[in-house]
């Protein structure tokens, strides 16, 4: 098995917004904003390699939006999922699964791609089955009124017509260990409606993707929550088990939204659980 993270590009959000009703005095310690209060965040993916399989987990906002849409985010660096497997030696038509986490536009948008003659949308990954869970389709389809700006219809639309959608059962606790895809998968539902974090064993080493229950290093402090959260104490009781978990049992952290991080461990203080550790992924794999 083989790891890579595949930096989709970077762009720019409300630092409020981001760390919810904990004051920019704190969270800017780690993460500093620009005159407009906006801070850098990534959209890093991660791509696995075992075998005849190539799986991309998340990919990123994708390039087909408006320039009024894209206006919002402030977009910087090099942009798009299909350059960023090239720097890895990779095609899109290379990949076996695409496993999206959650359907916000800014984790499934690269799945969605303008046809040729850009007149309508058409699936990115044309060889691959794109993974998520009935549960959290159907919250997706029928979005409550705060987050229907994140799940966007060209998105759903076509992933759902394209007949290459698979669903991972949902299990009764946190965790599903029997999935199609060869890793457990810890489910939560405090950012939105069953969130899927892949749990990925590679060698003597266990890898949890975050994704947007740990969107930066700068969140681990447990009342360091999204003001996008849904359900944000639901948030607060995940992040304390998973990062319980992460400290006892020295899971790698891979972190999807942080510009400087790739990968930390956390540790257990008299003050709770901290930063310990922070690492390229190509450093420990």
């Amino acid at each position: 098995m083989n790891l890579y993270a595949i930096n989709t590009g970077n762009f720019k959000l409300d630092g409020g917004a981001m760390f919810g009703v904990v004051p920019k005095s704190l969270w800017s310690k780690t993460n500093p904003a620009d005159n407009n209060n906006m801070i850098n965040v990534a959209a890093r993916c991660l791509l696995i390699e075992d075998e005849n399989r190539l799986i991309l987990i998340d990919c990123g906002m994708g390039n087909k939006q408006s320039e009024k849409f894209f206006s919002y985010y402030h977009r910087w660096g090099d942009q798009g999922v299909e350059k960023a497997l090239s720097k890895h030696g990779f095609h899109k038509d290379d990949i076996t699964d695409v496993f999206l986490t959650h359907l916000h536009f800014d984790h499934c948008g690269g799945g969605v791609e303008w046809n040729k003659s850009k007149t309508g949308y058409q699936i990115t990954f044309k060889n691959a089955r794109y993974w998520t869970n009935k549960q959290h389709l159907n919250w997706a389809l029928k979005p409550n009124k705060r987050e229907k700006a994140s799940f966007l219809k060209e998105n759903l639309t076509q992933i759902v017509s394209s007949g290459q959608m698979k669903n991972i059962l949902v299990p009764e606790g946190y965790i599903n260990d029997n999935t199609p895809l060869g890793f457990d998968i810890f489910f939560v539902d405090g950012h939105t409606e069953k969130q899927m974090l892949p749990i990925i064993k590679y060698k003597d080493k266990t890898i949890c993707f975050m994704a947007d229950l740990l969107p930066t290093a700068g969140h681990i402090k447990l009342p360091f929550i999204m003001g996008y959260d849904i359900r944000p104490l639901t948030t607060l009781k995940e992040k304390d088990v998973l990062l319980n978990l992460a400290a006892n049992h020295n899971y790698y952290l891979f972190l999807e939204h942080d510009p400087l991080h790739e990968v930390i461990t956390v540790k257990k203080t008299d003050k709770g659980v901290e930063l310990k550790e922070s690492f390229l992924l190509n450093k420990i794999t």
